[in-house]
């Protein structure tokens, strides 16, 4: 579903969205809703031009031709049955109709009754132009779609919305064909069955005088209104609205000029109705009492006056053009931007002055190139960006000095733009500690992080057969196991050193502990040797006593035989030189970091008590 709040503010030109804020602001000033219908939220919705607006009111939308008119709008036309106002602001057709439904007790003979917007809306003649978009505070943008005409514009159909449409109003026909030429739409399958019978049934010949008018006026006001001029003769409507004009009576050449020309004025920003200009070649080869005729039946009559006024309006813009005061690019560029452009348009088509043709030759190729000097770079360098106030202003004066060959070095640059730099932003302020701070704190965490991985490296002499175990209790079991193994061989001389200071009792006991160490080895298979082992076991320093006690019966209880024969080889690798090669093969690069986590806490107490 499309964002309509987007669409309103992104889609619609400057001009629309002023003529749009007139009508909601007088519609508000006299307690109505107001609502955006019909070929507007179609167009809106598809992606195709916005060729005018049309807006639903609920009251009476004459009550607000005075204040539109006070607003800036010019009043084109009315039609009091159905309270429509058709205003011209600017450049914008609108088109102000009170919400109403309607009944037909013959065909072409509406009886309006005011009524609600969805009444208003289901009494429509296709489903894409069934919709409406709120303009009301608390609501604005909301779409209603009571018939699903969103569907269909996906689908790329048009879809009758009453089964009784093409009989009740003919002008629905028109309508069918002049919509099919401006999308390439093709007619719902019931939809084309019923237009075909009303067709042959000949009910155009029930069309109100009023509405055959209006299509002939809506002729004129489409993008392409040759290729509908022709569709609706090649379906045989133009001999039943007015007969004298074809196709042949158009400048089919300058419609294809004309053309070329808007595109090239679209490029540069500037959007004209062409309408006017467009009828004025579609008649060109017309009779005047024809196009007299032709005229009267058009419903608004100030489209006819502006038509009449397009030469003219012309010719003033032309003097305009070539005086003085537009001698340089700049002006020339602010006048034909300034200037409204239906004349502006119509005097680019039409004049044969060599100086004006010049002057547009310019404005469309030439003077558009000074867009790419503007030095964007030195701009951001000197902290001009776009989101400083009068941003926009200072590109646009920018672009009129180099369009009259003004700034061409960058002295000259620098010194136009130097005022409207703004100043330096203080330096950063750097809140942090001192490089010497910062020293001691990574010192201490890398201190930290050594004696964690001291901490965890391996105990030299991890016996290979453990690996049948499980991961977890390997692990475990090895672990607890290297602790004992090398606990009992440095016994010796780990409690060598505090013995100075030590009460002579420990001293002896020490002494009665480590011969039986040394006599263990002779008995090999025998029993004996088994309590000896027990006994070195139980002297293990004081820190790690209490940790090796309870851990000494789990690994004898998970080992089982295997464990119970490896008890005596401990003592005999303590005792003995020969069998050392086996266990220093693998594990002599873990056995350097051993020693020194052991003698680092041997020697801090020394030191201290010295």
């Amino acid at each position: 579903m499309p964002d309509y709040v987007y669409l309103l503010e992104n889609r619609l030109s400057p001009v629309q969205q002023n003529a749009l804020t007139q009508v909601r602001n007088a519609a508000r000033d006299h307690g109505m809703t107001v609502f955006l219908t019909g070929g507007a939220v179609r167009d809106l919705t598809t992606g195709f031009p916005v060729r005018d607006l049309d807006f639903s009111v609920h009251g009476n939308a004459f009550k607000l031709k005075k204040t539109l008119e006070k607003s800036g709008g010019t009043l084109w036309g009315e039609h009091e049955p159905s309270r429509t106002l058709y205003f011209w602001f600017n450049g914008v057709r609108a088109e102000i109709s009170s919400a109403r439904r309607e009944e037909y007790p013959k065909p072409g003979k509406p009886v309006y009754h005011w009524a609600t917007i969805l009444e208003d809306l289901r009494r429509r003649d296709f489903t894409a132009n069934a919709m409406a978009v709120s303009l009301n505070e608390g609501s604005y943008g909301l779409l209603l779609d009571p018939l699903n005409g969103i569907a269909d514009l996906e689908a790329r159909t048009l879809r009758l919305v009453s089964n009784y449409g093409f009989i009740e109003d003919p002008s629905r026909l028109l309508r069918a064909v002049r919509f099919q030429a401006r999308t390439g739409w093709e007619l719902e399958e019931r939809t084309k069955v019923r237009y075909q019978n009303a067709k042959e049934s000949e009910a155009i010949e029930a069309i109100s005088s009023y509405l055959a008018g209006y299509e002939l006026e809506e002729i004129g006001h489409e993008e392409d209104a040759l290729k509908v001029l022709r569709g609706l003769e090649a379906e045989g409507w133009m001999k039943h609205l007015f007969p004298v004009w074809t196709a042949a009576k158009a400048d089919i050449a300058g419609l294809e000029a004309l053309h070329q020309t808007l595109i090239q004025l679209l490029i540069q920003g500037i959007h004209p109705d062409l309408s006017a200009a467009q009828m004025e070649l579609l008649t060109a080869k017309m009779q005047p009492k024809d196009l007299a005729a032709l005229k009267k039946r058009f419903p608004r009559h100030g489209f006819v006056e502006y038509w009449e006024r397009l030469e003219e309006s012309a010719k003033e813009f032309q003097k305009e053009l070539l005086d003085k005061k537009s001698a340089s690019p700049s002006a020339t560029w602010k006048l034909l931007t300034s200037y409204p452009p239906e004349p502006v348009l119509w005097l680019a088509y039409t004049s044969k002055n060599s100086q004006v043709q010049t002057k547009f030759r310019n404005f469309f190729t030439v003077w558009p190139e000074a867009r790419q000097k503007i030095p964007t770079a030195l701009m951001l360098e000197m902290r001009i960006v776009p989101e400083l106030p009068g941003y926009q202003d200072l590109v646009q004066e920018i672009f009129y000095q180099l369009m009259d060959g003004k700034l061409t070095t960058d002295e000259e640059m620098r010194a136009f733009l130097e005022p409207h730099s703004p100043p330096a932003p203080p330096p950063p302020v750097k809140i942090g500690r001192s490089r010497g701070k910062r020293g001691e704190a990574k010192l201490r965490l890398r201190e930290e992080e050594e004696e964690e991985e001291e901490e965890d490296l391996p105990v030299p002499g991890l016996d290979e057969e453990q690996g049948e175990l499980g991961e977890v209790e390997a692990e475990s079991e090895s672990e607890e196991e290297e602790e004992e193994e090398a606990e009992v061989v440095p016994v010796p001389k780990v409690k060598a050193k505090p013995a100075k200071a030590a009460p002579a009792k420990p001293e002896a006991a020490v002494k009665v502990e480590t011969k039986p160490a040394k006599a263990a080895p002779e008995p090999k298979g025998s029993a004996v040797g088994k309590k000896p082992a027990a006994k070195v076991e139980a002297p293990v320093p004081a820190k790690k006593a209490a940790a090796h006690v309870t851990k000494a019966p789990a690994v004898k209880k998970a080992t089982s035989a295997k464990s119970s024969a490896r008890t005596p080889k401990a003592p005999v690798k303590a005792a003995k030189t020969a069998p050392r090669p086996k266990p220093v093969k693998k594990p002599i690069k873990k056995a350097a970091p051993k020693p020194k986590a052991v003698k680092k806490p041997a020697a801090k107490p020394v030191k201290k008590k010295r």
